[in-house]
């Protein structure tokens, strides 16, 4: 099979899609891939180390998006619709239920599209290729969230650890899945004060086996989100209901009541996020003040590490990306975690939860 790795066009976005070491892995197993050229230089990968590892290096996006399997980090962007076609199987991430836009678009292409976000290990409620940018994303949450409290940055100057004889920052983060858990790790490493919300005692039950007392862990309703979140520096959304729009859980009326020069990083608005007043962002424009907080919305958060976030995608990628490779769509009979991350085919949107979204399409 032909498989393309076009350049990433999205606001600083410098991961790729495959690494040279992937690569060589597709190549040994006797398909080409096609590498737009500088695609990989931000996570510092040169054209030197695609050609020894095998790849042929083409000088434009059309030429990469002109495979057979085409393989992205993150979604098509409307300077890329042109490039969507009948006969092509796409493989990236896609969090559609935030894009009606691009759904569309898809639908009517024909394009055959595979989420990384959906491809689910049944039985397991394993999500293997959104669990290692869902690590990545809920460390640079806290790590960003530091950075923005600071008085240089707009923040109300809080050190998140404090120091002796002045308390510490408090960190609310709703939700306990994978991002959370390590947000907390992240603030609980820097002395903050932290706070995990959910609605599975199960998984409060599992954390408190990680945490102990280090972390205070409580049930997640309105009543509860409202007690907390107004006393928070730093509040981290961390909410995911796989292929579905994530729900509002903080309301304008609760942003306000927030202190001014606190900070909230809504790690869920690629899945139009939890918050009512976070809109997406950019690394190029990362936050903006609405009802005197400071939001940070930025949706591909883990491009400000690609060349980590790149090599741990990739580790996880890499076998569905061989599979579909060898197999074709036959890969979606045989392999029932990568079927579960079909969203498009044939014209027709086919993901469970991105129809609750767009029951009309």
């Amino acid at each position: 099979m032909q498989i393309g790795v076009p350049k990433e066009t999205k606001d600083q976005e410098f991961r790729v899609g495959l690494t040279p070491a992937s690569v060589r892995v597709i190549t040994e197993n006797n398909h080409s891939v096609f590498v737009e050229t500088m695609a990989g230089y931000g996570a510092g990968f040169t054209d030197e180390d695609y050609l020894a590892a095998g790849a042929q290096i083409v000088g434009s996006a059309e030429s990469a998006w002109h495979q057979d399997l085409v393989v992205k980090v993150k979604e098509p962007l409307k300077s890329e619709y042109q490039f969507l076609r009948k006969d092509l199987l796409l493989f990236t991430y896609l969090h559609l239920a935030a894009d009606r836009e691009l759904t569309e678009h898809l639908i009517d292409s024909g394009t055959c599209a595979i989420a990384y976000e959906t491809v689910e290990q049944v039985g397991a409620n394993r999500l293997p290729l959104l669990t290692p940018m869902s690590i990545i994303a809920g460390r640079l949450a806290v790590q960003f969230g530091a950075r923005f409290l600071e008085s240089q940055q707009g923040g109300r100057g809080v050190l998140l650890g404090g120091v002796p004889g002045v308390k510490f920052g408090k960190v609310v983060i709703l939700g306990g899945g994978v991002v959370g858990t390590e947000a907390a790790k992240i603030a609980v490493g820097m002395g903050a004060g932290v706070q995990i919300l959910d609605v599975n005692v199960e998984r409060l039950s599992y954390l408190e086996t990680l945490f102990g007392s280090r972390v205070e862990l409580l049930y997640s309703n309105s009543a509860q989100i409202e007690a907390v979140v107004r006393e928070a520096d730093l509040l981290i959304g961390a909410v995911l209901i796989p292929g579905k729009k994530a729900p509002i859980l903080v309301p304008r009326k609760l942003v306000k009541q927030m202190r001014p020069g606190s900070v909230i990083v809504d790690v869920a608005v690629d899945q139009g996020g939890c918050v009512e007043t976070l809109y997406p962002t950019s690394h190029s424009t990362p936050v903006y003040v609405d009802e005197g907080v400071i939001h940070y919305g930025v949706p591909n958060m883990p491009g400000a590490v690609p060349w980590t976030s790149t090599q741990a995608l990739n580790n996880s990628t890499l076998p569905y990306v061989l599979q579909l490779a060898n197999l074709g769509l036959e890969a979606l009979e045989v392999n029932s975690a990568l079927a579960k991350g079909l969203n498009i085919k044939n014209h027709h949107l086919l993901h469970p939860a991105v129809q609750e979204v767009f029951p009309d399409l």
